[in-house]
């Protein structure tokens, strides 16, 4: 056989066994579906690949209208590196990881199967507890794939999770020369960490209002320029300017707070000063809590700022939240076995508030009740998230009263309103072109005592117009959970710890969610509101006391 047969002949068998001679580069056109039905998609995810390099991105993205932040992937094939590249706000970053393409483990399968007339194999893996099938072929001499999985196997044409979300090549095109777009960028390069940190946090907008404040009791409480302090240092309270926030969008309150020297579970709270009457609790902040309106319902006590009147509009609400006994200051109290908290993260969504918010300058504040010179360290940020949900739409928000008395410390009444069968009643105004209205109630019973109210269930009863439309027994069993945050909690002979017990509505370390009351059809016009407990009596100088909440809410 002449050497040119020889030639002529190797090349015939290239040629039959991968069906065509290697492709300077490719590109794939993946479809999606789930459970069977083909899913929609504008952006469609597309794969370009050559012998060296691979890259997944989509049609947006290579046109320049994919919104902030994307992503797309590189493989060089020759180093085995994975490499991330994410265009920011302001910035691209990349990162580069040389193992993991080498780690990936496949189960591997005599079964195969045709796709766009090319004969693929089988190969399944588990990533988090979820089944991946990958269907690949090496008929074109490339390698590549729509996700990072598989792709050091050949070029892959199929991935199923779960047997029920697949991604499949819809289109396969064979390019005549290497696309320039083939070429990982020089960009700044960071560790894989700081990578996913700078994305996820790209992903949405973020407040910071406080960052690890000290909340305690001291006589001489200095504000600043942008955080005032009142009631001896446990209130501080700062201007805030929200963005505009699109209907729809999530938005999370968080707090994370460490004891500074405070051993004991104290009441929390964030709120807003709503400032769009005559007076404001801003007011009363600033000139003492006498000078607040008044509450009283014949019981012979008055209660300062509680309810909202003509003029006046209570605090608004946003999280309730309990500190544990002591965490952090007093993790040296050690118990075997037991590994202490650093701090304790509360996240409540506030979502609800929107339109409250929304391209708004308002007072944000926040409450630790203590009588500690060393108090608490406390950070508060908000997070909006933008997107479309089927959630309730707050299009109408009015606070209708907040007994929850912030400024203890500076002699603002307990609420103890309930020891009589009126309790908090008061009237509000209806207007004109909204609907499906719904309370916003947070509920939570205090004296800590064996017979107080933080310790029994006691049913709250909510009236419209002398009409009971709601009621039930706020309870929290769950307290026990919560061990590990509460260094400094008391231990009982019989093995619990007070952190154990169940309480009213409330455990300490923890969140109280407020409850969403669908009111149905308000008339236009006045109403009248109740709130019933049969609050506990009195024992020697302890009493009872139930810190209730609320805000109408309706629809356009």
């Amino acid at each position: 056989m002449t050497r040119i047969s020889f030639i002529f002949l190797a090349f015939c068998i290239v040629t039959l066994s991968y069906g065509q001679k290697t492709p300077k580069a490719i590109k794939i056109t993946y479809d999606r579906s789930y459970n069977g039905k083909r899913v929609e998609n504008p952006d469609p995810l597309l794969l370009y690949a050559s012998k060296e390099v691979s890259l997944t991105t989509t049609d947006k993205i290579l046109q320049q209208k994919a919104e902030l932040p994307y992503e797309q992937t590189f493989i060089d094939f020759n180093t085995k590196t994975i490499s991330q590249w994410a265009q920011l706000k302001n910035k691209s970053i990349l990162s580069n990881d040389s193992e993991a393409l080498g780690k990936q483990k496949f189960e591997f399968s005599s079964e195969t199967k045709k796709i766009l007339n090319y004969t693929c194999k089988k190969a399944t893996t588990s990533v988090n507890s979820n089944k991946i099938e990958i269907w690949y072929t090496n008929e074109l001499g490339l390698k590549g794939g729509p996700g990072v999985l598989g792709q050091d196997l050949g070029l892959v044409l199929e991935t199923i999770r779960n047997g029920n979300s697949v991604v499949t090549a819809a289109k396969i095109e064979i390019l005549k020369t290497v696309p320039t777009i083939l070429k990982i960028p020089a960009v700044q390069s960071v560790d894989q960490l700081t990578y996913k940190d700078l994305l996820w946090k790209s992903r949405f907008i973020n407040i910071p209002v406080f960052n690890k404040e000290q909340i305690h009791f001291v006589p001489d409480a200095k504000s600043n320029d942008s955080i005032l302090r009142f009631a001896s240092g446990t209130i501080i309270v700062r201007k805030v300017k929200f963005p505009e926030i699109k209907k729809g969008s999530a938005i999370f309150a968080d707090v994370t707070q460490q004891s500074n020297g405070d051993a004991y579970d104290r009441t929390g709270s964030v709120f807003m000063i709503p400032m769009n009457k005559k007076s404001s609790f801003l007011d009363g902040l600033k000139n003492g809590a006498k000078t607040l309106p008044v509450y009283e319902n014949g019981n012979g006590k008055k209660y300062q700022g509680v309810a909202a009147t003509d003029d006046y509009t209570p605090l608004l609400e946003l999280m309730r939240f309990f500190t544990p006994f002591g965490v952090k200051h007093f993790n040296y109290l050690q118990l075997k076995d037991k590994v202490w908290q650093d701090s304790v993260f509360y996240r409540q969504d506030i979502s609800l508030l929107q339109s409250q918010l929304s391209n708004q300058e308002v007072y944000i504040g926040m409450f630790i009740g203590n009588y500690d010179a060393g108090g608490h360290k406390a950070s508060l940020n908000i997070s909006i998230h933008n997107g479309e949900d089927n959630n309730t739409k707050a299009d109408f928000i009015l606070p209708l009263f907040n007994t929850l008395n912030v400024m203890e410390m500076a002699g603002q009444e307990y609420a103890t309103m309930f020891d009589n069968d009126k309790g908090l009643e008061m009237s509000f105004e209806v207007p004109q072109g909204y609907k499906n209205f719904k309370l916003s109630y947070t509920t939570t019973g205090h004296g800590g005592w064996e017979n107080g109210d933080e310790f029994l269930q006691k049913k709250n009863s909510i009236f419209i117009d002398g009409k009971e439309v709601f009621a039930f027994t706020p309870w929290r069993t769950d307290c026990g959970s919560y061990r590990l945050s509460n260094p400094a909690s008391g231990n009982f002979g019989n093995g619990l710890s007070s952190s154990d017990l169940s309480r009213s509505n409330w455990c300490p370390g923890t969140t109280t969610n407020p409850n969403l009351i669908d009111l149905g059809a308000l008339s236009p016009g006045k109403h009248t509101i109740r709130v019933s407990i049969p609050m506990g009596k009195p024992e020697g100088t302890s009493s009872s006391a139930w810190n209730v909440s609320g805000f109408l809410i309706g629809e356009r």
